[in-house]
């Protein structure tokens, strides 16, 4: 009894904390987006559901769900695939020494190189790529296919390369965490598994595909779960490289962006409480049906 009330002490100020900080917030959410506040008044008058027949009714609504459709694809895709890649290489593509398994051949500087974009603040990562993608001859890109005679590519101009410009920055910043987890992962196979596959005459994709994704499968799902989460918030980037904070014509709109424009721009924080709610319950909906629909019997090594 005495040990369960030690232990229940220390578990009491992050529980408290977690409350005050986290639910209370989200219960506050859920009050006001059943409101019609302006965030001036103390006043809160109801309103029902107003607000989220509004949010249904409204077309910029929609297509922030249909770029959240196409983010929710293509960047964890992407991330995921180029992450495995990279960490099998940096891991285990470079066949067995000495009893354990090696990366390529400056695996150590690739480490580096892969990680960099981590250590950098998003909104640095925004300005940075701003440049990247200017769409006249300044611009890095832009630059260079002037200089091969091409001409300049409005990358965040145009609506049909404005949201794929923003995924690729999504998966340049993102890459190298997962790269990490998944060398963590690989890290953890024990090395004789490796061995007895590289025996039996197994190649480097077979190894890959056979051996080294099986055995990471936990891994994987927890990154895409990541991942997806990303893919619904988003602000920072688009807030900074897209026009008018989810242009051209809403191409690159997203909902974290649409909460701010409300709140802060329009002052309707009842309206833009009721998107955040949806936010939410898309967030739950996703991480629930992936870990779902990606679980799998567990194997032990």
């Amino acid at each position: 009894m005495r040990r369960h009330g030690f232990v229940a002490g220390f578990l009491l100020l992050p529980v408290i904390l977690y409350v005050v900080f986290v639910i209370s917030p989200y219960v506050q959410a859920f009050q006001i987006a059943l409101t019609d506040w302006r965030g001036v008044s103390a006043k809160l008058d109801f309103v029902g559901l107003d607000n989220f027949r509004r949010m249904f009714g409204n077309e910029t609504f929609w297509q922030a769900i249909r770029n959240h459709l196409v983010l929710l694809v293509a960047m964890p895709l992407v991330t995921v695939s180029l992450a495995l890649l990279f960490a099998y290489l940096l891991n285990a593509a470079g066949g067995s020494r000495g009893g354990r398994m090696t990366g390529v051949k400056g695996s150590g500087f690739y480490r580096v190189v892969f990680f960099l974009p981590q250590v950098l603040a998003v909104a640095v990562v925004g300005v940075l790529f701003k440049a990247v993608y200017r769409p006249d001859a300044s611009g890095v890109i832009n630059g260079a296919l002037v200089k091969l005679g091409m001409e300049p590519v409005g990358w965040l101009t145009d609506q049909r390369l404005a949201l794929w410009s923003i995924i690729a920055v999504m998966v340049w910043q993102a890459v190298g965490f997962y790269v990490v987890l998944f060398s963590a992962g690989m890290a953890a196979i024990p090395k004789d598994v490796f061995e007895a596959a590289s025996l039996d005459g197994a190649g480097r994709a077979r190894m890959f595909f056979s051996v080294t994704l099986p055995l990471l499968w936990d891994t994987v799902q927890v990154g895409w779960i990541y991942l997806g989460i990303a893919a619904f918030d988003g602000f920072a980037l688009v807030n900074v490289l897209s026009m008018e904070q989810g242009g051209p014509d809403g191409a690159t709109t997203v909902l974290a962006t649409e909460i701010y424009k409300n709140a802060f721009g329009y002052s309707r924080f009842g309206y833009a409480s009721a998107l955040g709610v949806a936010l939410f319950f898309l967030t739950l909906t996703f991480a629930a049906l992936t870990m779902r629909v990606t679980r799998r019997e567990r194997i032990v090594y």
